[in-house]
């Protein structure tokens, strides 16, 4: 499901149990929702408000993280391409195939990860994309050094070519990963009940509806947010392309 399908989901859930709560309010006699009962049903809302801040806070927490760590996948990476390619720079002119070729996949892999058109959304996925550093790595592999100092650029570029693939691959796990459905029904018939509460005990005016109607666009927007943060590679919060395409500037110079 969608980011935008599950804050709109979220959004409705809160709204109809706001609804059910104002019916309610008004199929009630006077004296349910007076003296103790009405102490009764604050503090029954009070913990379900304090359970459902610690569900949101552990979401938010663990979609920044995941979102975090893309995004120090993306940098860290970016950073060794421009080591690599600087390392087969010193190695000669018999690796200026393999940086243009490295330089090429990347631009291919920023466009899919970042379309700049419509049509480039139609891409293949970047995980089902040619294994383009598998392919590298292979041609620095066999490469014929003449000399000590090639041998050494050699084994540095095998290593740091080791280091991209683990990398590619963690992306590509991480990309993976998504919201524990159980969390988020749990959490929607949480804030279900608590936004009843709210009708049930709020004034049925137009400034009362419209102060929870904004509260309800709220949690719509926070699970959107989650849902998204747990998709840094799609949607629409992305982490930033700004360290691959400076790396792309310096590749094959």
């Amino acid at each position: 499901m969608s980011a935008a399908g599950l804050g709109i989901i979220a959004f409705l859930c809160v709204v109809a149990g706001m609804v059910a709560g104002i019916l309610l309010r008004k199929a009630l006699p006077d004296h349910h929702l007076s003296g103790d009962s009405r102490d009764a049903v604050k503090m029954g809302a009070g913990l379900i408000a304090t359970l459902s801040a610690l569900v949101l806070g552990l979401l938010i927490s663990s979609a920044k993280d995941s979102f975090d760590a893309m995004n120090n996948a993306i940098t860290e990476g970016s950073a060794n391409l421009i080591v690599l390619d600087r390392i087969l720079a010193q190695y000669g002119p018999p690796t200026q195939d393999i940086r243009d070729e490295l330089r090429c996949s990347m631009i291919r892999t920023a466009t899919m990860i970042w379309p700049e058109r419509e049509d480039d959304k139609k891409m293949i996925a970047f995980e089902e994309s040619p294994i383009t550093m598998e392919l590298v790595a292979t041609k620095v592999r066999e490469l014929s050094p003449q000399n000590d100092m090639q041998k050494v650029f050699q084994s540095e570029a095998i290593g740091i070519c080791r280091d991209l693939l683990q990398t590619r691959w963690l992306v590509i796990e991480r990309a993976q990963l998504s919201l524990p459905m159980a969390f988020i029904v749990v959490l929607l018939f949480w804030l279900t009940m608590l936004f009843g509460t709210f009708g049930l005990l709020a004034p049925s005016n137009k400034t009362a509806i419209a102060a929870l109607t904004v509260c309800a666009l709220s949690v719509g927007g926070a699970i959107f947010l989650i849902e998204e943060m747990n998709r840094p590679l799609g949607g629409m919060v992305k982490v930033s392309n700004a360290p691959l395409l400076k790396a792309i500037e310096y590749l094959g110079k």
